[in-house]
């Protein structure tokens, strides 16, 4: 009797997880699933994004499709000038780099950016042009405004190349179409106010003032 009594203490005394409240598990495991879920709370239907790698869409649904028997939830993303519909699961949006218009702040950082001195590197242009382009794909809108300011040519400078003019547009549409539908105004105007920053930067050297710099920079490594 002493025997089985203590028996029977002991597995009284030790847990027994194995053989849980079938509803506490439904519990636990519904709440695990609304972890990744949890990233969709910031974005809703007809609402303007970033997303990186295209710039500004617009959420039209959120939908759901069940692959391989489990149901995943989606953000379907229009980009209306692109002509282009892109599908994003929502707990891939954190990976992805989606994020939300840029606030006010930002903005006004962006747009003094613009305004400041070109920075250019001393690097082989290949080099510089995926550093552009990484920036460009980045998302970051002040990222994105230096590529613009440092790639911009006024009237008398020299011309670009046709890789550096298409790296400038492609700063410059990703900026114009982000501020545009932050100001709520037309991509014309968000252009002009692009322009108008870069033309209050320091003055632009001419030409012939670049050809000599760039002499001078020749000579100095060459000494």
């Amino acid at each position: 009797m002493t025997q089985k009594k203590s028996s029977l203490a002991a597995n009284a005394a030790s847990p027994a997880p194995r053989f849980s409240d079938p509803s506490k598990i439904a519990v636990s495991s519904a709440k695990a699933s609304n972890k990744p879920a949890s990233t969709k709370i910031g974005f809703k239907t007809n609402e303007f994004i970033v997303y990186p790698a295209h710039g500004v869409g617009q959420i039209v649904a959120i939908e759901e499709q069940e692959v391989a028997g489990f149901k995943l939830e989606l953000y379907v993303i229009s980009f209306v000038k692109d002509k282009m519909t892109l599908k994003v699961p929502t707990p891939k949006v954190a990976a992805v780099g989606m994020r939300k218009l840029a606030e006010a702040d930002v903005v006004r950082k962006a747009l003094d950016t613009l305004t400041g001195r070109a920075r250019i590197k001393r690097t082989m242009w290949s080099r510089r042009a995926q550093e552009y382009e990484a920036k460009i794909n980045s998302g970051d809108l002040v990222a994105i405004a230096e590529v613009v300011r440092d790639l911009y040519r006024s009237d008398v400078q020299p011309e670009q190349s046709y890789s550096e003019r298409q790296l400038y547009e492609a700063a410059l549409d990703r900026m114009a179409r982000e501020l545009a539908v932050v100001h709520k105004v037309d991509d014309a105007e968000s252009l002009k106010l692009i322009e108008s920053q870069l033309a209050k930067g320091p003055r632009r050297a001419s030409k012939a003032e670049d050809v000599a710099a760039a002499e001078e920079n020749d000579v100095d490594e060459a000494a």
